[in-house]
């Protein structure tokens, strides 16, 4: 069921995606100034890695993640967590990212993980239940309940 916290979650999902989609190709144009070899194919692996978990993250967020969906819930938060966990530890924190604008990718992250968790942990609250409707006026209908 679509909330107004699940379209919110699914927003900033979507820019997490589109930011590591972003990031993706900066990190392939270093790639391609880099001598062909082992690091160049590692940069270039970090690229595609970048892009497939930005477009996994936007087909989620737009699919899934809107409807409120279980499954995308579970799924687009460990996929974020996974590739925004290992770049704080490893890329932001030593400082070869400078914070602004590295912290944006995390800041979508929480975002995302806190209005997708607010329309997951209360979707009854969202929209009148089938029975509501049926048992409106007094009149009660036992084999629809």
């Amino acid at each position: 069921m679509i909330t107004k916290t699940s379209v919110a979650g699914a927003i900033a999902y979507a820019i997490w995606g589109f930011l590591h989609v972003q990031a993706a190709h900066a990190v392939y144009r270093v790639g391609v100034v880099l001598e062909p070899g082992m690091v160049q194919a590692r940069v270039f692996q970090d690229s595609w890695n970048l892009l497939f978990f930005g477009g996994a993250a936007i087909a989620l967020a737009l699919t899934l993640n809107l409807r409120n969906s279980a499954w995308g819930y579970w799924i687009n938060l460990g996929i974020i967590s996974v590739a925004d966990t290992g770049f704080i530890l490893f890329v932001l924190l030593p400082g070869y990212a400078p914070i602004w604008p590295g912290i944006l990718g995390p800041f979508f992250w929480v975002a995302g993980w806190a209005f997708t968790t607010h329309a997951y942990m209360r979707p009854a609250a969202a929209a009148p239940q089938v029975s509501d409707q049926l048992n409106a006026g007094g009149r009660r209908y036992p084999d629809l309940v």
